[in-house]
């Protein structure tokens, strides 16, 4: 059995491009960057090299303005934090309710323990940030803005060159995760506002723990990892060679398949998306029609619930994710569809399925010669919600 791998918001294949530029920095270019023999004059080239590779990708003026991390979690944390700590007097921060929980989790920790305000400006049922309540929420106390580029969910792009122009007349920084929308969507930071930005490598088909931090030129900034003064002093700790060298080349070529993203891929997606609403009933797809990721299809499928689906869906060899993989096996219907007022009987049967530059029209044909009669099986069992809900929610 054929399998067929639609969980690439989650994580993404490693490209053997990428695998292969790795390999020398695991055995004969072992050096530390931050040596100065050759061994680690030879990382260290390699570093800014990948350094270089991933400026064209967001469009930063300089190559410097990145600094290397972990991943999109320590991006956005050292952001929001460093906010916090150049700008004392300022004591709020403006976020959205369906960010990832990588800000979330971190603003609600803020508010218990440092008593910081956090405004969490609402969305509507397409996902998109209510304009008029995020200009309510900006004051001369709001020390950051931290709203996503494009949601992780429902693939939802929002107005991030807007926002970040609004935060600005309140003397704000903004900082945006952008971990969904990097590789699939065109970023040209330097003819923007936005004073930071997160972004990550196993998101397209780079590897898993390495990510980065765009910090303007001239931004204010504290380092969350205090000890060396490696990343300019933005984030101390041996640097993570292989994964930045495999960063970079990801980078590269993420910049090289963009057209094929927003073309080819897109397809796929609308393919899926049509083939669905046609054989199933009572299905819809959730997040902007409009502004939304290439790559993305999130689908409610009311009266079912998620983790039967996924896992039937599995036996026939596909992969996909019932919504943020950081909340899986959760009980808890996704904050974002119950944020964006969706009934927990259709956010309980939601499935994402994102696509990458590795699917084929082959693999949208299987999906949708086998959901139908999963949909059906799993309706045949016990009913989740009440009579009014299914009328309230309008699938019915």
């Amino acid at each position: 059995m054929r399998s067929i791998y639609l969980d690439n918001n989650a994580t993404t294949r490693v490209d053997p491009e990428v695998v292969e530029e790795m390999l020398p920095f695991f055995t004969d270019q072992f050096g530390n960057p931050s040596s100065t023999h050759a061994f680690g004059s030879s990382a260290g080239v390699a570093v800014r090299n990948a350094r270089r590779q991933l400026q064209p990708l967001i469009g930063a003026e300089f190559d410097y303005e990145i600094a290397f991390t972990s991943g999109g979690t320590e991006s956005d944390n050292a952001a929001i934090l460093s906010a916090l700590e150049v700008m004392p007097e300022r004591t709020e921060i403006v976020t959205s309710t369906v960010e990832h929980p990588a800000v979330l989790t971190l603003c609600a920790d803020l508010e218990k323990t440092r008593g910081i305000r956090v405004h969490r400006v609402p969305v509507d049922r397409l996902g998109r940030l209510d304009l008029d309540a995020y200009k309510a929420a900006l004051s001369p106390r709001v020390a950051i803005v931290s709203i996503m580029w494009a949601n992780n969910e429902t693939g939802t792009i929002f107005p991030a060159i807007e926002l970040a122009n609004s935060a600005k007349e309140v003397g704000a920084l903004f900082h945006t995760d952008a971990v969904q929308a990097v590789g699939k969507v065109p970023i040209d930071l330097k003819s923007t506002a936005i004073d930071m930005l997160s972004l990550s490598g196993h998101k397209l088909h780079g590897p898993k723990g390495i990510g980065a931090l765009y910090i303007r030129r001239g931004v204010p900034f504290r380092s969350l990892i205090k000890g060396g003064h490696q990343e300019r002093g933005r984030r101390a700790g041996t640097e993570n060679t292989p994964g930045i060298v495999g960063f970079g080349k990801a980078a590269e070529l993420a910049l090289k398949f963009m057209d094929d993203e927003n073309t080819r891929i897109k397809s796929l997606r609308d393919r899926l998306e049509k083939g669905v609403l046609k054989r199933v009933p009572y299905a819809v797809v959730t997040g902007d029609p409009l502004e939304r990721l290439p790559n993305t299809a999130n689908i409610s499928f009311h009266q079912v619930e998620a983790d039967g689906m996924l896992f039937l869906l599995s036996r026939y060899g596909i992969a996909c994710s019932s919504g943020s993989a950081c909340s899986s096996g959760s009980l808890e219907p996704s904050h974002v569809l119950k944020a964006m007022n969706y009934p927990d009987s259709a956010a309980h049967g939601t499935i994402r399925f994102s696509f990458s530059r590795h699917n084929s029209e082959e693999d949208v044909d299987r999906v949708l010669e086998v959901t139908p009669g999963i949909v059906e099986k799993l309706r045949d069992m016990p009913r989740y919600g009440s009579p009014a809900e299914e009328r309230r929610s309008g699938l019915r």
